[in-house]
């Protein structure tokens, strides 16, 4: 009988010798934790399609930021659930310095000073509209007067304290028009996550359930701004130029369905590229654990392992917290 003289399970036959020739880490410096928040001084409502994901009043905001410092979590990523009285057609509540996300990210900075703050700009939680800019008369999202917008409230969240402002929008020009606004006011130290490459996805949905977007959304879907999920060769055109205007960091949104498009990006780009998690890529994991078909915690790990692979240097993930008690 021919044996085989190359044995690869000899390299598995035991776990300490898999640790040793394990070729990818995931560790807690690899997680960004999305955290939605109210303007309640204390509030803790679940997401009904986010099971285990919540909506943060202040009190318990700073409390869970605290809690995710501790386990060794060196960012958080907020999004706003803004009342519907405070939305209109422009999201002029995104410019107003009274608003309460301005308050959340100081009490952070004041709370929690050496954890890193990220911020979205975009104006789809502030929209009577639900989409991420203003329409013009033929309700078209209008890409210049959107970014003119964008430049202002990127500005604000950084004088109130945000490490990064990441622009979800996905307008053409944007990413070197809010670099020139920051710069202006000499915040030359904030960073932009680009979110370069944004796909018009299905998954979505649970997200703008969180915010409360997804029944006002007008058109009914963001195919005029946000990528074709066909395509790849448009994202490295998106990053390349991202790049060019002065993006620091480059993010692909959904992960798990487009790990083929972080590992070209990967090849392409001399940027750090981190990936979203999106909610319902969360919630799917999640609720298939409930009903007993899988086990969440193996799953979630094994996919943000798949992340790493394909060459995702940081993960937004709801389950953040989470992974980082497991891993400790």
């Amino acid at each position: 009988m021919q044996y085989p003289q190359t044995r690869l399970r000899r390299n598995r036959s035991s776990q300490w010798l898999r640790n040793l020739v394990q070729e990818t880490e995931l560790s807690v410096n690899d997680l960004v934790y999305p955290i939605f928040v109210t303007p309640e001084k204390a509030a803790k409502d679940e997401i009904k399609t986010m099971s285990g994901v919540f909506r943060l009043g202040e009190k318990e905001l700073v409390a869970e930021v605290k809690e995710a410092k501790k386990l060794g979590i060196n960012a958080i990523a907020i999004f706003p659930v803004v009342p519907q009285k405070n939305k209109d057609e422009g999201g002029s509540y995104a410019l107003d310095k009274n608003n309460f996300l301005l308050s959340r990210v100081k009490k952070i900075k004041d709370s929690v000073p050496d954890i890193g703050i990220i911020c979205d700009v975009a104006l789809d939680p502030y929209t009577t509209h639900g989409h991420d800019g203003v329409l013009n008369k033929k309700n078209q999202v209008d890409n210049d007067k959107t970014i003119e917008i964008l430049c202002k409230q990127a500005v604000l969240l950084a004088e109130a304290g945000a490490d990064f402002v990441a622009p979800s929008d996905m307008m053409d020009g944007r990413i070197g028009e809010i670099r020139d606004a920051l710069d202006a006011e000499s915040l030359i130290d904030t960073g932009i996550i680009s979110y370069s490459v944004k796909y018009a996805s299905s998954l979505y949905a649970p997200f703008r359930d969180a915010v409360g977007s997804s029944k006002s959304l007008k058109l009914k879907d963001k195919k005029t701004y946000q990528m074709n999920p066909a395509n790849i060769r448009e994202a490295i055109l998106e990053a390349q130029l991202d790049v060019s205007e002065g993006a620091d960091v480059i993010m692909v949104k959904p992960g798990i369905f487009y790990l083929d498009v972080i590992s070209e990006l990967k090849n392409h780009i001399d940027r750090p590229i981190f990936a979203y998690q999106v909610s319902a890529e969360y919630s799917m994991m999640k609720h298939a654990s409930l009903a007993g078909i899988i086990d969440f915690d193996k799953v979630m790990l094994e996919s943000l392992i798949c992340f790493k692979r394909a060459g995702a240097d940081a993960i937004f993930t709801y389950a953040a917290k989470h992974v980082a008690e497991i891993l400790k």
